[in-house]
């Protein structure tokens, strides 16, 4: 059996370098859980963040409709509306691609992240 410098061998080498590489996967793997959780908290939070504007223009709008400074102030809250909306799909597309990784790793397979940004979505509106 071939030797190394340190006398190890080279079989003993082989496993302890798997051994670790398993061991770094786990807990990889524990960090992608770890992030899906944190995402479904923030679009949790974005959420409620959302029907509070919503909830916040519509009383708004129902108490006092007079002047043309509250029209201006309206539709900045409703830009504002869907730019929320916008933000909350991007995070749960990234979460489900996450996910998706997640679920589709192999412990003997090196996967390399090849992330694409989708073209179909169109930019966020200026305020």
């Amino acid at each position: 059996m071939p030797k190394r410098k340190g006398g190890e061998s080279v079989k003993s080498s082989d496993y302890n370098i798997e051994k670790a590489l398993i061991e770094n996967i786990v807990e990889l793997q524990k960090v992608h859980a770890n992030l899906a959780e944190k995402f479904d908290s923030l679009a949790k939070q974005i959420s409620r963040l959302l029907e509070l504007f919503e909830s916040t223009a519509k009383s708004y709008s129902q108490n006092s409709v007079s002047a043309n400074g509250d029209k201006d102030f309206i539709e900045k809250i409703d830009k504002l509306l869907e730019q929320n909306k916008t933000l909350a799909k991007g995070l749960s597309i990234v979460e489900e691609r996450t996910r998706n990784e997640e679920s589709s790793e192999d412990f003997g397979e090196h996967h390399e992240n090849n992330f694409k940004p989708s073209s179909s979505g169109r930019p966020l509106p200026r305020v």
